[in-house]
């Protein structure tokens, strides 16, 4: 009898001692989910100390319209779904392009999207900073800003519809750009004008065997 009590005080031990680290354990992941998700703003600034100038106002319009990263690291500022965006990451490191007028990109922002592989050639004509992933499913558009983004993948989707050559949407894209910073209508640059999701991925197929 003595030896069955024993036994049964000891499991009740080890039952509140696995609940215990259990609820220790919950409650640590649960602060850091939201540390995920709630970054110090004292801490990004000082990590983006010395990010150029248009990378830093990248991270603080993302931040304005659709609150705080996902996630940080010291050479970029990741967010997840947002709005119409998979995903959009600031990178510290400028990349120099000059269409349609000199300028870097630092945003780089994601959607579904299925285009014919047909187009890839025209597309990367288009617009180096669009960027296709077949495999994914993936387009992307790396500009300074969301407005550009949304420009360069609405003119994307025409290139790849067939419904605008190359030149008409490289012609098109510098006279938004120019109307936007005139502040007069440009409706390709204010957001999404095609429906980006599905099943938009392409596994492709595998070799014969033997091969």
């Amino acid at each position: 009898m003595h030896t069955i009590r024993m036994f049964s005080a000891l499991t009740m031990t080890a039952m509140l001692f696995a609940g215990t680290a259990a609820s220790a354990r919950s409650e640590t992941d649960d602060k850091m989910m939201k540390g995920r998700g709630m970054m110090n703003p004292a801490h990004m600034d000082k990590m983006m100390r010395d990010w150029p100038k248009a990378s830093r106002e990248a991270v603080k319009f993302m931040q304005d319209k659709y609150g705080a990263p996902a996630a940080m690291t010291n050479d970029m500022v990741i967010w997840g779904k947002t709005g119409p965006w998979k995903r959009t990451v600031v990178f510290h490191t400028e990349m120099p392009h000059n269409f349609p007028m000199p300028h870097t990109d630092v945003m780089q922002q994601w959607v579904d999207y299925k285009a014919p592989s047909s187009m890839y050639d025209e597309l990367a004509m288009y617009d180096g900073s669009v960027v296709l992933e077949r495999t994914s499913g993936e387009i992307s558009a790396r500009c300074d800003k969301e407005a550009a983004n949304f420009l360069a993948l609405n003119l994307a989707d025409e290139v790849a519809r067939g419904t605008m050559s190359v030149e008409a949407a490289r012609m098109k894209y510098g006279e938004q750009v120019m109307a936007m910073k005139a502040g007069k209508p440009a409706p390709y640059t204010e957001k999404l004008m095609f429906n980006a999701g599905g099943d938009t991925r392409d596994a492709d197929v595998a070799l014969k065997k033997g091969m």
